[in-house]
């Protein structure tokens, strides 16, 4: 009856896989030859592990990466891309989120900067880190819906708290007025207190004129490129020609 007792007080506590480790020690003789302090470590190790798996997946989950089994130890450096492997490396620490710095990845469509940069957010996952991957022509639908019903705040906020936001498609074409000044909000709300990972086909004068506004296109250049590691890929060949079926 205490046994029973105390599992159901596991149970209501959310503490279920420690109960199930309390129960297995107790149907197992073969722990009783273990100290009291060695099987409580064992019981709370259990429920730790499952509670840190559970809250992996969640993250795995919300991160919504394009690329969920990019990583960095499958990084392809081929030698037409000229990826700074040293660069690469330093990122894959996590440093950067620590330190609330940006990362710009640049390259032509199909060079692998939706890769990388999922490679770096599931990395930022690994640690534990929150985690957002979306494309800017997503992130700007959202927040006109968002406007619309008067939840456009509470959107933002959204928005702000992730540890590493990876913006994909970024300046592919150009914004209105409205849109620029949500970006520039974004930007403003992460500066100096998250990071963020953009990935672009165009250099930082590209992004200029998809701005058309010369004072909100200072205002966010200024705010990402001067607080940002910045990686070029370059690369003959499309990763999707080379992922893609061989020609007979």
């Amino acid at each position: 009856m205490l046994t029973e007792n105390t599992v159901t007080k596991l149970r209501e506590m959310h503490l279920s896989v420690m109960a199930a480790a309390y129960k297995e020690q107790l149907a197992d003789s073969s722990f009783q030859s273990m100290s009291f302090e060695d099987r409580v470590s064992l019981i709370v190790d259990m429920e730790w592990n499952s509670r840190k798996n559970n809250y992996l997946k969640r993250l795995i989950k919300q991160a919504n990466l394009s690329e969920p089994n990019a990583c960095i130890e499958d990084i392809e450096y081929h030698s037409d891309r000229n990826l700074n492997k040293n660069m690469i490396t330093k990122l894959s620490t996590c440093n950067y989120i620590q330190e609330h710095h940006n990362v710009i990845l640049l390259g032509a469509t199909g060079s692998g900067k939706t890769y990388l940069a999922c490679a770096f957010g599931m990395n930022a996952v690994r640690n534990f880190l929150s985690v957002k991957y979306i494309r800017l022509p997503e992130l700007l639908t959202d927040l006109s819906i968002a406007r619309g019903s008067g939840t456009i705040r509470k959107v933002m906020a959204q928005y702000k708290k992730y540890s590493l936001l990876i913006i994909d498609e970024w300046l592919l074409y150009a914004l209105n007025e409205t849109e620029a000044r949500d970006v520039l909000e974004i930007i403003e709300s992460r500066y100096k207190k998250a990071s963020t990972i953009f990935c672009s086909q165009f250099d930082v004068p590209g992004w200029r004129d998809k701005l058309n506004d010369p004072i909100l296109a200072d205002a966010i250049c200024d705010r990402i490129v001067h607080d940002s590691y910045s990686i070029l890929i370059d690369c003959k060949d499309s990763m999707r020609k080379r992922k893609g079926l061989a020609e007979n």
